[in-house]
């Protein structure tokens, strides 16, 4: 079972999935309990256009995708931030642009670039030790910011009148949170692609918040979920000779319809689920 742990391509995979699920599991909490699922997709399909003048230009295809995840992040932000009501409104466009501008941009651009298809639908078994330091990078990034505001973050996603009259800076978090979401979507893009990326953003948290309102424990319990599921993902793709990303999803899927399965069947409710959501910090 663990003759794949003797190719150096599979360990790098396996590391891969792990730090991405410490991402994925702190700031896809984030995601899930702001209700900001949609947007999170916006900005990763928008940095399709960051991968299409990076290709016209010739730079590396991850500073492209940073300079049009960030922007998308800032646009939507700016526009949503007053009148949340109407952020599906703005994500669609700046989806659609996002996607049609990368499009345009590869059309004008002269050869086939096969690299581009690993960033569409993920290349986690090609990820390089390079990428893999940026990723843990990025963990320290998220953890420092996480342990640092946690109180605010908490007050910003369960009760935001209560946090602008306490003298959180709303704004300022909203931002930041949208930024997280920018950067984990530049590394998730070469893990499972654009078209996979909301899936693990949100299945992982999704399911922990069936079971628990406290946003630690839907951080902790979401990364320790994604961590299970790229790992048997990936064992299940070299044995069955499978696409590594799309398996990863299938069994998130799997396990989210079996997790409210369960709830629905064997879980009471509890005072953990019953309490309202802004007393759980």
């Amino acid at each position: 079972m663990f003759d794949i742990l003797h190719y150096e391509f599979m360990r790098n995979a396996l590391l891969a999935g792990v730090l991405v699920s410490i991402a994925c599991g702190v700031v896809g909490s984030l995601v899930v309990v702001n209700r900001l699922s949609s947007l999170a997709g916006g900005v990763a399909h928008a940095a399709y256009g960051g991968l299409g003048l990076a290709v016209f230009f010739r730079w590396p295809l991850l500073a492209g995708a940073m300079l049009f995840s960030l922007l998308a992040s800032t646009i939507m932000g700016s526009l949503t931030a007053k009148k949340k009501e109407r952020a599906d409104t703005t994500v669609g466009v700046v989806w659609a642009l996002g996607m049609a501008f990368g499009i345009l941009m590869i059309d004008l651009t002269k050869g086939y670039f096969v690299d581009l298809m690993s960033y569409l639908f993920g290349s986690i078994l090609a990820v390089p030790g390079q990428s893999i330091l940026f990723m843990a990078g990025l963990d320290v990034v998220i953890l420092v910011s996480i342990v640092l505001l946690y109180k605010e973050l908490v007050a910003l996603s369960y009760d935001e009148e209560f946090a602008l009259i306490s003298g959180v800076p709303v704004r300022a978090l909203y931002y930041l949170v949208l930024i997280l979401i920018a950067l984990c979507v530049v590394v998730l893009i070469r893990v499972v692609g654009l078209i996979l990326v909301i899936a693990l953003f949100t299945i992982p948290a999704s399911i922990a918040e069936l079971f628990t309102r406290k946003l630690s424990r839907i951080m902790v319990a979401s990364s320790i979920l994604g961590m299970v599921f790229t790992v048997s993902g990936l064992f299940l793709s070299y044995y069955f000779n499978l696409t590594s990303g799309a398996t990863i999803i299938l069994v998130a899927g799997v396990c989210y319809f079996a997790a409210l399965a369960a709830k629905r069947l064997f879980v009471k409710k509890s005072p953990d689920a019953a309490a309202p959501q802004g007393a759980r910090p």
